[in-house]
């Protein structure tokens, strides 16, 4: 017999018994229908996660392909485009979708997202009713493909600085747009190597021999599945994963284009060769412009969520059900997730996942509310474009983490390329550098905290914010962080004095946040303080910000850590009472407690977590291990995954 190591009741503590229906009700959301509609989908087209392994790379770039279309014609990828187009009208909605169909093969996934998202998004929110009249209706069924044109061999995170041209000629009003060199090709473009006709093409905009800055444009690629007259189209080859899309190169050898191919929403050039845009400063009109693409980070978030979903349902069934080891003489082998060492190492993984998908419904909320008119402020839409990246980045670093140990957790069984573990690992690997690399992403995160995401900001190049972040908004976040007043806020949250980090419950919900709080606070305070040393030495701007480059990625992932901590408290109290808000309570206090555990140095450092009461986080981590394990196979079912979806005989039956 395997060893007991389930709560004991002698303290009064009653385990949980989940309704999974019920709790799975609550994941969904207000999206059910969608995501039911997507489950729906991926059973149909379950085949395709056995055709990833055996067709050659040109028959699964079709056979991807194909299914893209076929799910377009049930309605789940058109959420996001006006109903009057063919589209739901639910910006929610997409996103909701787009999470769902990360649990199915990621090729067919990113299609889905180059075509709908990226593609289609770009003319919804940079192009007018002349371009959404002859594009959307033909896009959202899938019949007109096309690729998003944005990143360079020589620029990808840089975009102000794309060395494509479009020169507008009055003489004949039209754009010629033109790649000076390879550097300046468009590369990794997904689409653009097989299917894509048309694209939206990032390029500076010159006007009467002055640039205006990247402006996007619709540009014909291909005519009747040949290459159009002065554009080039090179394969990008095998790449580690995603093999299903069609990644490529993209020359343009003054290839002319009408006027109106400009995508003209905050910009347009008149037939006579007049510039003229609602939005005069050109870095605001920059940063309006890829503002409005924010909902790219959004999914892509969410879709790293999913693939950590996939990896931990896969590894706690089979920790479940696998025995290793005789525990006690003459006893069974014991099943793996009995063994501490294993919930270590799968609980807390599930638990920062549960976080993660609360901290997304938040940020898919945001998105929705300022796209749909509800919250369309400046300030909202920063704060969403903040939220959006920090998460995005926490989100994907987290599903490679999770699709690592999960593979160990599965031993060489976790190797075959059967279960599943293959396809995750290297189809979501180049999640953490597209929609943004996630270190440049973290690093507009710990901007916005210095500039209290000030309107300023979007007034200024690289250089210019970099100048705004060590002069003004250093002062500023100085005076706001001040030790004294830091102490006071943290006091307002919990009674005890200075002592309040010694005396309070380590698992109080309010003690965990002014713990995660305190912290980015700290470090926000702290970094101002070293950027304004190094101005008041005379050194220059840019050299100062690059070597604080460390703390500044310390202070956004703090930041959103405290987000993830905040959507997941604040889901757990609004719940009914019951079996359902006990077992979230309990990863709650898991998943803040090993976020407070794992950055222990820190804390310690700064005087906010003494060796005893760090112990005592740990023997609370192991515990809230213990509590959650019976619970454990329940937790991951509430996902959702469709069984098709976990192939993985050998692991989970």
């Amino acid at each position: 017999m395997a060893l007991d190591n389930s709560p004991s009741t002698a303290t009064g503590y009653i385990q949980p018994d989940i309704d999974v229906r019920a709790l799975a009700a609550v994941l969904d959301g207000e999206y059910a229908g969608i995501r039911d509609l997507v489950r729906s989908n991926l059973g149909t087209h379950a085949s395709v996660l056995d055709e990833a392994d055996e067709l050659g790379v040109d028959a699964f770039r079709e056979r991807v392909r194909e299914i893209v279309v076929e799910m377009a014609a049930t309605g789940q990828t058109g959420m996001g485009f006006p109903a009057e187009y063919g589209g739901g009208g639910d910006v929610g909605a997409s996103i909701a979708a787009f999470e769902t169909l990360a649990f199915g093969d990621l090729s067919v996934l990113v299609k889905t997202g180059v075509q709908f998202g990226l593609f289609g998004g770009a003319i919804l929110h940079l192009g007018t009713e002349r371009h959404h009249e002859t594009c959307l209706p033909r896009l959202i069924t899938g019949e007109l493909m096309g690729c998003f044109a944005m990143t360079e061999t020589g620029h990808g995170s840089n975009v102000q600085a794309l060395g494509t041209v479009a020169r507008y000629d009055p003489a004949r009003q039209e754009f010629v747009v033109t790649t000076p060199d390879d550097r300046a090709r468009k590369d990794y473009i997904g689409n653009a190597a097989r299917h894509a006709e048309l694209a939206v093409v990032f390029a500076q905009l010159e006007v009467d021999g002055r640039s205006e800055g990247v402006h996007a444009f619709l540009v014909p690629i291909r005519v009747d599945g040949e290459p159009a007259p002065g554009v080039r189209i090179e394969d990008d080859g095998r790449k580690m994963g995603l093999n299903g899309v069609d990644n490529g190169r993209i020359w343009f050898d003054g290839v002319r284009i009408p006027r109106e191919a400009l995508l003209n929403r905050f910009a347009d050039v008149s037939p006579e060769g007049v510039y003229e845009s609602s939005i005069e400063n050109p870095n605001r009109r920059f940063f309006t412009m890829l503002g409005t693409l924010v909902q790219g980070r959004v999914s892509v978030g969410g879709a790293g969520v999913g693939v950590a979903k996939v990896a931990l349902a896969v590894a706690t069934k089979y920790g479940a059900r696998r025995r290793q080891f005789e525990a006690t003489s003459g006893a069974e082998e014991q099943v793996l997730l009995d063994y501490g060492l294993h919930q270590r190492r799968l609980l807390p993984l599930v638990a920062r996942t549960y976080a993660l998908h609360f901290a997304q419904d938040v940020v898919r909320s945001h998105l929705h509310d300022v796209f749909s008119g509800i919250e369309d402020d400046a300030q909202a839409r920063r704060r969403l474009e903040s939220r959006a990246a920090g998460l995005k980045a926490l989100a994907t670093w987290h599903a490679t983490r999770v699709v690592q140990e999960c593979r160990e957790a599965c031993g060489g069984a976790g190797y075959l390329a059967v279960n599943r573990f293959a396809a995750l690992k290297s189809d979501s690997d180049v999640f953490t550098t597209f929609e943004g690399d996630n270190h440049v992403l973290l690093q507009l995160v710990a901007k916005g905290l210095l500039t209290d995401h000030a309107s300023e900001f979007e007034d200024l190049d690289q250089l210019g914010t970099v100048r705004y972040l060590t002069n003004l908004a250093v002062e500023t976040v100085i005076e706001r962080t001040s030790a004294h007043k830091l102490l006071e806020r943290v006091r307002d949250l919990l009674p005890g004095g200075d002592e309040w980090d010694q005396e309070a419950g380590l698992r109080d919900s309010e003690y965990q946040l002014a713990m995660v709080r305190f912290r980015e606070e700290h470090m926000l305070a702290g970094l101002a303080r070293r950027i304004k040393r190094g101005i008041d030495q005379k050194r220059d701007p840019g050299a100062v910000f690059s070597q604080v480059q460390d703390h500044v990625i310390a202070l956004a992932r703090a930041h959103v850590e405290r987000l993830v901590t905040e959507a997941f408290v604040d889901k757990v109290r609004a719940m009914p009472e019951g079996d359902e808000k006990v077992a979230l309570a309990l990863l709650c206090d898991l998943f803040a407690l090993s976020t407070i555990e794992a950055d222990r140095a820190w804390f310690m450092e700064h005087g906010r977590l003494t060796v005893q009461r760090s112990k005592a986080i740990s023997r609370e981590v192991n515990d809230l291990c213990r509590k959650v394990r019976p619970v454990a196979v329940d937790l991951v079912d509430a996902w959702g995954i469709p069984p098709e979806m976990l192939r993985a005989p050998d692991l989970v039956g």
